[in-house]
């Protein structure tokens, strides 16, 4: 089966890159948006592959987050390493993904994902916020698998 390379426009491509940035000013978390064309595990595990593939894991802080979209199958995850656990109350991830899923279930994947990508600021900036000298850790580009 042939999957497109991608699966937004450049705007769109330059919409969520611009989120992730904002988000990004905000707080020392680090986010990063994959696109999956064909899951072969459910997609919160196949959000943990990518999450280690992309070496997400290896922030100073274990503060990062990924989204998984998955159009192909209309899924999608957002895990977040465990320095981001450790903090937020139970339930948090939930809470994002309940926040998004109504966007994504009808095909708006830009403001799911970007609504994704601001709930999850709104909680890091509380307990990693930005300061002086923070670096951009992980890429900010979308990556395709």
């Amino acid at each position: 089966m042939f999957y497109p390379a991608r699966v937004f426009t450049p705007d769109q491509e330059a919409t969520i890159v611009a989120a992730i940035r904002a988000f990004e000013r905000r707080t020392r978390g680090e986010m990063r948006v994959h696109v999956e064309h064909r899951l072969r595990r459910p997609p919160l595990d196949e959000a943990k592959i990518v999450f280690s593939a992309l070496e997400m894991h290896h922030t100073q802080e274990r503060n990062g987050v990924l989204i998984l979209l998955a159009p192909a199958q209309r899924s999608f995850a957002v895990f977040g390493d465990v320095g981001i656990d450790a903090v937020v109350e139970p339930g948090f991830w939930e809470g994002v993904r309940d926040r998004m899923r109504e966007h994504l279930a009808s095909g708006d994947y830009v403001a799911g994902i970007v609504r994704g990508i601001e709930a999850v600021g709104e909680a890091l900036v509380e307990y990693f916020p930005w300061r002086e000298g923070d670096v951009n850790e992980l890429p900010d580009d979308i990556s395709y698998g």
